[in-house]
């Protein structure tokens, strides 16, 4: 399988370029810039890479900590594209010169092609990009020259004169660059010679043989929790070991209104040996006292192993199959440089002591519209297929602070208000999420010409594609105002509500 590496300098946007090229039906890894060379060339040997991108990132080539380019990347004589500060590493790295010239480019620029080198194919002579940068490269060592230039940056692009290196200081990945998906298809496939078959279905009789491969002629238990996830994966390993999977529903409490009971209607008909747990009380007695986010998505990861733990000794499962995928692991920080956003109760959340031999993820390198893609080829219905995202902690990390019986009331009320009026509206299949949020700050009110004083609910909708970067819904304000209305008007404890206008970056998408 042909793959474009992307080396991950700390930009925003690195996961972008990799979407895009899977876009192009090309399969991508992000691997991380301190240790780029050592991540590459472990990767498995099915992984034919056959190009790299350099990411943008926040520092300039002269900070003290700022990234080195690994000549040994250079050595594994694959084609290289840098972007924004990718590029000003690679001019600094032949010995070209970058500068501060007091003032950057950010946003919408124009910029001038020079040449129309393979990776310019089709663009015109002047295009509208999108630029975010205060350093600028000014000059170009002999062996290297100029594509593109800017008003202010005399070295927008560069090409190497004998290799296939390539520099260009914009972002072609965001949708604000107008041909940027044209420059990245021209590096895939006209430079890197890529061929496109990254497609669902192979992944579907990949992910089925990898399945049987890891469990051989044992049996697995499936952590299904009825997600689009955890519910795919499930399908996907009843196609490979059959009889010999045990789906595990735990019920953890921390569920939406009346979830618990729709998996188990669904699940009970469609795999045999389906098992539901009811665990609410020791989950609810483990988190007592428990305020920081990060020692509750670990009590729970923890938890939920042991549990199935008890169902595998009573089966005899030895494998333990989970619907882990490329922006969890990504967020818990799986790689040795990366930094933790937060702990995923399925990745950095589990316990280091399992019984289980292993842990089979055949998701892991999957975006979540790709694992969509694939619930859809599978026949699963739209329900379980357009569900929104659920974490797996589910309602505990929503419930700011300690968690107790009459906070997760309070929320679970919440978002049932909120879900039903964005249904009703007409707008669930356009957002990603829309849930409320339990905050710990308490607010004076008036109800019924008295002074109440009661909790603040957050409302949380936002759009995205993939879930590593998301932008919050412009919900019309009369859609808003019901929700608020119905929040305070139906749950007693509750006097306000608020709507989190943040985007991801900087924040997450849940609170906790």
């Amino acid at each position: 399988m042909d793959c474009i590496v992307v080396v991950d300098y700390g930009g925003q946007y690195a996961h972008l370029i990799a979407r895009r090229v899977r876009e192009c039906r090309v399969y991508s890894e992000v691997v991380h810039g301190d240790n780029a060379y050592e991540e590459i060339t472990s990767l498995p040997p099915e992984i034919n890479v056959k190009g790299i991108v350099l990411s943008g990132g926040p520092m300039s080539v002269f900070s003290k900590d700022a990234p080195k380019l690994d000549s040994k990347l250079i050595e594994l004589d694959v084609p290289i594209l840098g972007i924004c500060f990718g590029h000003q590493l690679l001019a600094h790295a032949f010995g070209g010169k970058v500068e501060n010239l007091g003032k950057g480019e950010y946003g919408t620029t124009y910029v001038y092609i020079e040449d129309f080198d393979d990776i310019f194919e089709g663009l015109e002579r002047v295009e509208k990009v999108w630029m975010s940068h205060s350093d600028t490269v000014t000059s170009l060592p002999s062996e290297f020259y100029v594509l593109a230039r800017t008003d202010l940056c005399p070295v927008a692009a560069f090409k190497h004169k004998e290799k296939p290196i390539y520099g260009v200081q914009w972002h072609p990945e965001v949708v604000h660059t107008d041909k940027g998906i044209m420059i990245l298809k021209n590096f895939v496939f006209k430079v890197c010679k890529c061929k496109p078959e990254w497609v669902m279905e192979d992944f579907i009789e990949k992910a089925v043989e990898e399945i049987k491969r890891e469990v051989n002629n044992g049996k697995a238990i499936i952590a299904l929790s009825g997600g689009i996830d955890s519910s795919t994966a499930a399908v996907l390993a009843a196609r490979a070991i059959g009889d010999r999977l045990y789906a595990v529903f735990v019920d953890h409490g921390f569920m939406r209104e009346g979830e618990p009971e729709q998996i188990r209607e669904y699940f009970s008909k469609t795999i045999k040996n389906f098992i539901f747990v009811d665990a609410k009380k020791r989950f609810l007695d483990r988190l007592k006292g428990i305020t920081d986010p990060e020692q509750k998505r670990k009590i729970i990861g923890e938890e939920f192993v042991r549990v199935f733990e008890e169902v595998a000794r009573k089966v005899g499962a030895e494998y333990l199959l989970q619907g882990t995928i490329y922006p969890d692991r990504i967020e818990s920080g799986f790689r040795k440089f990366s930094d933790k956003i937060k702990t995923h109760h399925n990745v950095a959340g589990l316990p280091s002591k399992m019984e289980f031999k292993k842990v089979v993820e055949p998701l892991r390198d999957l975006y979540k519209d790709e694992v969509r893609e694939i619930a859809k080829r599978l026949g699963l219905p739209n329900e379980i297929v357009y569900r929104q995202p659920f974490p797996g902690p589910g309602l505990a990390v929503r419930v700011i602070g300690e968690v107790t019986e009459e906070k997760l009331r309070i929320v679970r009320q919440a978002d049932k208000i909120v879900r039903e009026e964005i249904e009703k509206a007409g707008l669930a299949r356009d957002l990603w999420q829309y849930f409320s949020v339990l905050t710990e700050t308490k607010s004076t009110g008036i109800k019924g010409d008295a002074r109440t004083y009661g909790y603040t609910v957050a409302v949380r909708i936002v759009e995205s594609k993939d879930a590593m970067t998301a932008n919050f819904a412009k919900i019309p304000y009369d859609i808003l105002e019901r929700i608020s209305t119905r929040i305070t008007n139906e749950i007693p404890e509750v006097t306000r509500v608020v709507y989190d206008i943040t985007n991801k970056p900087p924040a997450t998408i849940e609170w906790e």
